[in-house]
Parts: structure tokens; C-alpha cells; sequence
């Protein structure tokens, strides 16, 4: 049987390209967050600022990215958008990872029931698609920032709690776990302390994915007018808003807004295949 083998060369490109796309969606992450705190002060423009006699506008020097069907400049549209869309997936990132971790680590330590009771109810929230559950919430309580956050929150935490509660009873079951209990220490300090930093690689593999699904589910609610309402700003509310504009042959607002979704969850992939491969989480 031939063996093929990889020409060095060949390897160091891809190495070298691999390498560039990780540093791009930093680069890209870290604007985003920039951004985020600087966006609505860099606007050359309010975002709700009416201009009926600049309708449809090309883009221009003075309006780069041109303007909707009421006159209002999308650049600046584009980056007051930035803050709400950029929390919405952090939230449901921290929340749910908060909650993930904390049932993981007493189900890894208590196990048995307490363990079979925290995998049941895992299993009962997977039954609920998380788009699912966010488009009711958001129906039920009148749509706006929280109700799909929060929605979206609770069906992400089994899955960072599925995967942090295996990693954390293969520490448990570490030698190490029972000499630090023949040394005294409290069950809690040995969590906190010794097994919850060990669940921070798998933690941050899980969180940039799911920050991406969060992006792309907080997008969609919002583009079903379910999310955030006018005037307050948002990528997947300016696609929705841009729909007009396609029919009247000025497409930039959702192509670009459209654009920007899609770098933003590719960055994140991308980050979080990184960290999967730096960790070697795959392979453990």
C-alpha cells in the first residue's frame, strides 16, 4: 500500500493560511467590540434621522453605504445596530455557560440521582428548539432585547452543560480529587478552585459556537418583527426593513446587514475551531 506523504511546503501553507484566518476573525471580533461601545458616537448621522428628499440614495462619499426608503443613512444604521446586536449572543452566552457550568459541577460531584435528575431535565429542554422557544417567548411577553435572550439562554444551557458535566466527572475521577479530600479540603473549594479552571477549555470552545447560533437565532426573531422594535437598531431588523429596498432595486441594506451576520458567525466558527484545536478538544 503507498503512502502519500504531505509536501512540508504544503503543509506550511495551509498552517500559514489557517494562521491568517484565526488573526482575521480576532481582528474582526475585536472591532465588533470596539464597535460596540464607539459605534453610535461614530455615526456621521442619527440612525432615525428622516430625510424624505434623499431617499434610496447610492452610496456616496456623504452616505457610504446610502440610504432607506425614508432618507435615513444606513452607515450609520449599521453601527447603532452593533451594541444590541453584539449583547443579545453575549447574554445568552453568559447565562446559559453560568448555568451549564454550575449544573455540570453538581452533577459530576453529587452524581447518581442528583445526576440522573439534572440529565432528565437536560433531555427535556433539548426537546425544545431554541429558535422555537425564543420566537414563544418573545410572542408571549411582547418580543423586545430580553425575552428571546433569556428564552434562548435556557435552551443553550444543556448543551454546555452536557458537555462540561462529562469533562468535569473525568476530573472527579482523577487521583488527584481524592488526595485533596484526604488532605481536608471541602467538596467546594476543590470544585471551584481545582475542577471548574479545568473546564474552562471546553467552556471556550462551546462558547464561540455558541455565540454564532445565538447571533444567527436573535437575527431571525428579530427579522420576524418578534426581536427588537423601530427605532431601536439591529442586523436582523435592518435585513428585514431592507426587503423594501430589494423590490426597489437598492438591496444594500440586507445585503450588507446580511454581510456582516455572516462574517460574524464565520469569525466565531473559526475562533472556536481554533481553541478546539489548540485544547485538542476534539481529541480527548
Amino acid at each position: 500500500m503507498a503512502v502519500v506523504a504531505t509536501s512540508p511546503n504544503l503543509a506550511g501553507v495551509r498552517t500559514r493560511r489557517a494562521n491568517w484566518a484565526v488573526c482575521a476573525s480576532i481582528g474582526w471580533v475585536a472591532l465588533l467590540v470596539l464597535l460596540a461601545f464607539a459605534g453610535p458616537l461614530l455615526a456621521p448621522y442619527s440612525p432615525t434621522a428622516i430625510d424624505l428628499a434623499n431617499r434610496y440614495s447610492d452610496p456616496s462619499m456623504a452616505n457610504p453605504f446610502g440610504t432607506d426608503e425614508t432618507g435615513r443613512d444606513i452607515f450609520s444604521r449599521v453601527l447603532a445596530a452593533v451594541p444590541t446586536t453584539i449583547a443579545g449572543p453575549f447574554f445568552v452566552v453568559l447565562v446559559s455557560a453560568s448555568l451549564g457550568t454550575l449544573l455540570a459541577l453538581i452533577a459530576a460531584w453529587f452524581g447518581k440521582f442528583t445526576d440522573g435528575v439534572i440529565s432528565r431535565g437536560f433531555d427535556i429542554l433539548f426537546a425544545f428548539p431554541g429558535l422555537v422557544l425564543a420566537i414563544l417567548a418573545a410572542a408571549m411577553f411582547g418580543g423586545g432585547f430580553w425575552a428571546p435572550v433569556l428564552a434562548l439562554s435556557l435552551a443553550f444551557t444543556p448543551v454546555f452543560g452536557r458537555i462540561l458535566r462529562a469533562t468535569a466527572i473525568r476530573e472527579r475521577n482523577l487521583p488527584y480529587v481524592s488526595a485533596l479530600m484526604v488532605q481536608g479540603q471541602s467538596r467546594m473549594v476543590i470544585a471551584v478552585r481545582h475542577i471548574l479552571p479545568n473546564l474552562f477549555p471546553a467552556l471556550a470552545v462551546q462558547g464561540a459556537v455558541a455565540f454564532s447560533y445565538a447571533l444567527l437565532d436573535l437575527s431571525a426573531i428579530s427579522y420576524l418583527g418578534l426581536g427588537q422594535r423601530p427605532p431601536a437598531a439591529d442586523w436582523g431588523l435592518l435585513i428585514a426593513q431592507g426587503q423594501n429596498g430589494i423590490l426597489a432595486g437598492h438591496p444594500q441594506q440586507a445585503v450588507i446587514a446580511s454581510i456582516l451576520v455572516l462574517i460574524t458567525v464565520l469569525a466565531m466558527n473559526v475562533i472556536g475551531d481554533a481553541l478546539s484545536n489548540k485544547f485538542e478538544i476534539g481529541e480527548r
